[in-house]
């Protein structure tokens, strides 16, 4: 008998309800173990991407049956589920949409050697004004060396030629026993 497959899943299509209750019941018909994953309706549509473990034998077939879903499925074998420890710094930014934030943002933070480590972001609609808002929330790792001060000032530029509220924050502190 093979040892465990870590697989990450990630899969597109129109969204319709019962489409995670069939991924879900995919995974655990082939001895899966559903680890992690993300998932999303974007516009009309139906984003995820999961990471399962999954007995080695069953592991051909399992991404058989889950592109057998009516999906956009790809599937990537990884060398290991366990994730490396990890200091992050958790960003929010809020402002006039407009085309390119992602991109600069993106680019200052790489500019750095910063991981983004998970980012999500969306269009909202101002309280007061109904104006359509660009907001961002995203989680950093930071390379050795980088301290939350030098990207603070790498962004303040930014925010400020954008008209961006950016508020980076430092890890949380675990809460002494």
């Amino acid at each position: 008998m093979a040892g465990n497959v870590s697989l990450v899943v990630t899969l597109v299509g129109p969204d319709r309800p019962g489409v995670v209750k069939s991924v879900s019941t995919t995974v655990a018909a082939h001895g899966g173990n559903w680890v992690e994953s993300r998932m999303a309706r974007l516009a009309g549509q139906f984003a995820g991407i999961v990471h399962v473990d999954v007995p080695g034998e069953q592991a051909g077939a399992l991404r058989s049956a889950l592109e057998g879903l009516g999906l956009s499925t790809v599937v990537v074998e990884t060398l290991s589920h366990e994730p490396a420890p990890q200091v992050r710094h958790h960003l929010e930014l809020l402002g006039h949409d407009r085309p390119g934030i992602v991109r600069d943002l993106s680019q200052a933070l790489a500019a750095r050697g910063i991981n983004v480590i998970e980012l999500e972001t969306e269009c909202v609609s101002a309280p007061w004004t109904g104006e359509i808002l660009f907001k961002a929330t995203a989680e950093l790792c930071f390379p050795d060396g980088t301290t939350l001060e030098q990207v603070r000032m790498d962004l303040a530029g930014l925010s400020q030629e954008l008209h961006l509220e950016i508020d980076l924050t430092p890890p949380a502190e675990d809460p002494e026993p």
